[in-house]
Order: C-alpha cells, then structure tokens, then sequence
C-alpha cells in the first residue's frame, strides 16, 4: 500500500466502492480500506451448509434496460456481468395476514400491479390507481432518482407521514393493510415513516424486481474488479481507528495495525457517529454532534437460514411479507415476548440449478438492540472470532424455535423439510456491517421532524465526506445515488450526471 492517494475510502460497502469507482473513472487515485475479511457490507454472502446466504440483499429493482438502477449500473461499468433472475411479474412481493386465509400481489409494472390487485379490491380501482399515480409523482420531485442534475425536491414532500397518507386514500383496511404490507423494506414504524420513503423504496421493484443467482456478492466482485480496471486498489483487514485532522482538513487516516495513509480527499462509508468519533467531535459544530449523538438507529432484525432435505422445498419466485395480524402492519416493531415474532420476511435465493427445487430459504424478523444488552459488550467477526458464551446460544436457541412456529403457521410442513437452521442477531449485522446498534437501513427518517436526519455528504471539514445507506436513503438504488451525491461535491453535479446519462468510460 501507497503512502499517499489523492483519495481514501473508509469501508467497503456498497456506497464505498461506487464512489470510488466513480472518482477513479475520472483519473484520481483511489484506494479503498476495509476492516474486515470480507468487502461489500450488506452485499456480502455467506456459506452455511454448503448452502448460500445473502446478507442483506434479498433482491433489488429497477434494472430493466432503461431503468434507473440499471442506467446507474451501467455506467459504473457492472450491469453486463450480473447474473440475474427476474421474479414473478404477478407478485414479486406477496403480502398476507395470519388472520386471513388468502395472499395479496405486488406486480411489476404499473398497469399489472392496479389489475392484480383490483381481482381481490374491485371496487378500489380508483383507489389502487391514486396510490400508483402519488408514488411515480413523489419519485419525479427527487432529481437524482431520475438521473437529472437540475431542480430540488419541495421539503414538504419530506413531512407527508406515510400512514396517514395511504389510510387517506380508502377505508378499506385491508387494502391499506396491503398497500403497506412490504414496508419492511424500510422498518415502517406508523408514526414516524415518510412517504417519501416509502415511494421511493416500492416504486423501482413495481418498475421490475430481479434476485442476483448465487447472492449479492457478485456485485462486489464486479464493482472491485470495475475499481482495479480504472486503477483504484482495495485492501482486507485495514481498520482505520483515527483520522488526524489539522487545519481544518483530514491529513490522515491511521489504522489499528499501526500503518497510516494521506489523502487529498477522504470518504468515510462507516456509521457517521464512528466516523465523528474518529476525526474527533470538536472539529464539528457541537449541535451537528449532537444531532448526529440524538440520532435513533432503525431496528435491527433477527434471520433464520434454513438449509432443505435435497428435492423437499418447492422455489418460490417471489418474496412473503407475513404478518400475524393486518392490525400489524404499522406496529410490527413494537412487540412483547409474547406477541413477537409479529411480521417477518421470507425470501430465498436463486440457484444455478433452476431445478424447481429450494436450496435454502431466509427469514427475517424485527428484534430490538436491547434485547441483546447481556451481550452488548462481546465482539465477534471472522477477522477476530469470540465466544459470546453459552447464555447467548441458549438465547438464540429459544427465538428460534418461537420463530419457526411462527413460519411453520405460514408455511405448513416447512419444519419437516428442513436439515439445519443457522442464524444472526442485531450483534451479527452490527458486527459485520458496522451499522449502529445494528440497524438494519441506517437511522430512521421522521415524518415529524425531517431535517433532523438528513445529514449531507460534506462535512466541515474541508477535505471529509460522507456516503453510505445513513446518508440520504438506504437500498442498492438508495445508496447508489447516494454515492453519486458525494461524488458530485467533488467533480460536480451536473458534470457528473452528464456523464451518467452519456454513459461515457
């Protein structure tokens, strides 16, 4: 490793490597420290029984030829080499209710998603259509979803509560039930979630949904190999601990095994009260600490990774979003011992096989960090493996046999199909990818107060930006354009976009 690049980035995941690419596309010198064995944050996968799992890309949207993600992607250089899979045109995403026997579509494809649902609601043709029309025209005031370097969003967007705007368009319960059943995309909570959040996270899988064969790690090996191509270098287990900071500038970033390297240009990928933390807190305005110290970490979640009997499970091509009753949709987070698991996530990844048949399938529940506080203080990655101690198996042990009643009730004869259960807890994600007490999108955007979470990619400091799923949104799309956002504080925006749209190497 060099001494100096005219740019370090600070952690490998997604928004990391796209703003690295990015910057050694256009000539700079780039290099990439990651502190663990593994690059790409929550596009990693992992092996259990020999059996591939996806961390926390369960499927992504918008990468039909001409589509936002796809367009992103194919500048960046990646888009040719993606091994895809396009799920259920009539249901990429199926919503259903422990209280009701019968599951809900979400379609790709506007006209296909008000038809589906207009079978089951078809008096709410109207309503259904309402809903389409306010999720594309929210999507629209956002210049950067829609790769235009021109105009700004109206802030009010940024206020519209996203539950009391679906109940507003029916009084159908149901329906607004299932309009918002998939909002576990972003750990909807009733009172707090914005609209445009919503919009912006459901309208580019309406657009087309696809899993990536074989897990999201794939898309790490093409943006490093997309990074190299242009003449950037990425380094394992670099973990920076202190950046030095003089003149009101980061000098350079100092790592846990003693090295240290200089830049022109630093970005930090990692949780942003790490990084205040490591630059030092008085170089910042103290009400932006304190903004940034008051900050509420979204919810994290507890998974289960099945591994089937050979030829046992039939593959789905959708994913199920399960809740335990419809009066749950908004609450979902806020359980007791008793009433947890209240929602969960099904999704599975495609195989290579195409032979009909599951290999594994992934479920995912909400579980607060607190629930963890015994443990709290234990530390455990690949890079520096260590015992949580028995207690916290025995913990494990017990949610998991509560979760798999839960999916068995969903799911009946699953249990019988299965030939090892493997599992994470918020101590999992926040080990491995680095989010605060393990959330799992970053920190929650409130409808209340909507300025209180929007932290900007440039910092104070003349030389630091930030980028990652806690700036702007979260998701692949998400941290895309969020990436692109950091970028542009450098090269420019409308250049930037530009050559975007020009899809110029």
């Amino acid at each position: 490793m060099k001494k100096h690049y005219d740019v370090v980035v600070i952690g490998s995941g997604l928004g990391g490597l796209v703003s690295a690419i990015i910057l050694a596309k256009e000539g700079y010198s780039v290099c990439v420290l990651e502190k663990n064995n593994q690059y790409g944050g929550n596009l990693q996968t992992f092996v259990r029984d020999k059996t591939i799992f996806d961390t926390g890309i369960h499927y992504i949207g918008g990468l039909s030829e001409g589509q936002n993600l796809y367009r992103y992607f194919k500048y960046i250089g990646i888009m040719d080499d993606l091994n895809l899979k396009k799920l259920d045109e009539n249901g990429h995403d199926m919503i259903s209710f422990g209280d009701l026997d019968r599951e809900f579509p979400h379609a790709q494809g506007y006209e296909n998603f008000i038809n589906q649902l207009v079978n089951f609601f078809p008096e709410e043709r109207e309503a259904i259509r309402k809903y389409c029309e306010v999720i594309v025209s929210t999507c629209d005031s956002f210049p950067l979803y829609n790769l235009r370097s021109e105009g700004e969003y109206d802030n009010d967007i940024l206020a519209i509560n996203a539950k009391e705007f679906i109940d507003g368009l029916t009084e159908n319960k149901m329906l607004r039930a299932v309009f918002s059943g998939s909002n576990f995309l972003y750990a909807g909570s009733g009172d707090k979630s914005p609209f445009y959040v919503h919009a912006l996270t459901v309208n580019s899988y309406m657009q087309s949904a696809w899993r990536c064969i074989s897990g999201g790690s794939q898309i790490t090996k093409q943006l490093i190999k997309q990074l190299k191509k242009h003449g950037g270098v990425v380094f394992k287990y670099k973990d920076v601990q202190q950046l030095v900071v003089e003149n009101n500038a980061v000098t350079a970033a100092k790592m846990r095994d003693g090295a240290s390297v200089s830049a022109q240009y630093f970005i930090s990928n990692v949780d942003p009260k790490t990084t205040l933390k490591m630059a030092g807190e008085e170089y910042f305005r103290k009400a932006f600490v304190n903004r940034i110290s008051s900050l509420e970490g979204g919810v994290s979640a507890f998974s289960l990774y099945i591994v089937f009997k050979p030829k046992t499970f039939k593959y789905l091509n959708r994913n199920h979003y399960h809740f335990s009753d419809s009066k749950y949709v908004w609450t979902a987070q806020d359980y007791t011992e008793e009433t947890w698991p209240k929602a969960f996530m099904a999704s599975m990844n495609a195989s290579k096989k195409d032979d009909g048949w599951a290999e594994g399938m992934t479920f995912i529940t909400y579980m607060k960090f607190s629930e963890l506080d015994s443990w709290k203080e234990t530390y455990n990655t690949i890079a520096d493996e260590k015992d949580r101690g028995e207690s916290y198996e025995a913990f494990k042990t017990r949610k998991t046999a509560r979760f798999l009643e839960a999916i068995e009730l969903k799911f009946p004869g699953i249990k019988g199909c299965i030939r090892s259960v493997h599992t994470s807890t918020p101590l999992s994600y926040r080990d491995y990818i680095g989010g605060h007490n393990g959330n799992m999108y970053g920190y929650e955007k409130d409808s209340n107060n909507p300025m209180k979470t929007f932290i900007p990619s440039k910092t104070k400091l003349e030389n630091l930006y930030l980028t990652g799923q806690s700036i702007n949104m979260h998701g692949v799309l998400g941290v895309t354009i969020g990436a692109v956002v950091t970028c542009s504080e450098i090269l420019g925006r409308a250049y930037l976009v530009n050559k975007i749209n020009q899809n110029k190497d």
